[in-house]
């Protein structure tokens, strides 16, 4: 697509983004998948629409806590916003000893992001308290675990904005568990992203979605605990899960596994599963044009 007025135009792994003028953004949420910084070779049908509906819900469920950059949703898999100055920083906030934390932990190490972790916690323990650990955010390849005081020193945020970022962070996921907890879920963990604008602090991007985040099902979690046994989780785990098993963790020489119709449909199906859980609604396919699409978001900006 090409817009009046567009300035600048980006494909992330999952996002097209458009730039129009010099402070709105139009993000439209693909149905492509990535893991492991990766983008998989197959499309999963509605995914696209269920981030970005999730994500709109949890952005106005979250906006007396900090700013965020969401102005109006034109169509089911597209959002307008306010252009910000991004962090080149994500805060990935931890509930659980899960995913990335426990491959570190089970690995012997016990500190991650310059953050020390407890002796004697097994797989989706809960910490103490959520910790905060930083990633850096590449434009291409992996990010980077990082710790608050590299990302002073290197100047990617001043002393005073990592306190904001902090205290946002941590009361963005605390809101998203309360919201988690009413639906009979647990947030594990997920990331933030933030920007400016005019030197104020703006939350970016999609939040407590099934590609930002972690949720395990409450009912039963220390029964499971107690067992030893998997969690039941609603994530985008269960594909890196799939790779591991299939020999991919995005390195060089792995070839992404077949993705065949039936597994496709499970993962479409997982993300609908996640979007009815957490927001509490039936999910309502909708599949525009790409013409209906623009024209939406034509009509949309006329407004703005």
């Amino acid at each position: 697509m090409k817009f009046p007025n567009q300035t600048l135009f980006y494909k992330g792994k999952v996002r097209d983004v458009y730039s129009i003028g010099d402070n709105k953004i139009i993000m439209i949420a693909s149905n492509r998948i990535s893991a492991f910084d990766v983008v998989l070779p197959r499309l999963i049908p509605y995914k696209g629409q269920v981030l970005n509906q999730i994500a709109a819900y949890m952005l106005n469920a979250t906006k007396d806590i900090c700013p965020n950059w969401l102005l109006k949703v034109p169509a089911p898999n597209v959002s307008i916003g306010k252009r910000c100055d991004p962090f080149k920083i994500e805060l990935v906030v931890r509930g659980n000893l899960t995913g990335h934390a426990w491959r570190t932990y089970s690995s012997g190490q016990r500190i991650l992001c310059g953050i020390n972790l407890p002796e004697g916690l097994k797989e989706n323990d809960f910490f103490p308290s959520p910790i905060i650990t930083p990633s850096t955010k590449a434009s291409e390849g992996h990010d980077e675990d990082i710790s608050k005081e590299e990302i002073i020193n290197q100047k990617l945020a001043t002393k005073e904005d990592w306190l904001i970022l902090e205290k946002y962070a941590l009361q963005l996921f605390e809101r998203g568990k309360s919201i988690a907890a009413k639906r009979g879920l647990i947030l594990v963990d997920t990331k933030y992203e933030f920007g400016k604008i005019d030197n104020e602090i703006y939350l970016m991007d999609e939040i407590h979605t099934p590609d930002s985040s972690r949720y395990f099902y409450a009912d039963g979690f220390e029964e499971r605990q107690f067992k030893g046994e998997h969690q039941k989780q609603l994530s985008k785990e269960f594909v890196r899960e799939w790779l591991i098993e299939n020999n991919f963790m995005g390195k060089a020489g792995q070839i992404v596994p077949e993705m065949t119709d039936e597994w496709v449909n499970t993962i479409s199906k997982r993300y609908i599963e996640l979007y009815e859980k957490v927001i509490g609604e039936d999910f309502i396919p909708e599949e525009l044009t790409d013409e209906e699409t623009y024209n939406s978001i034509m009509s949309t900006l006329s407004t703005l």
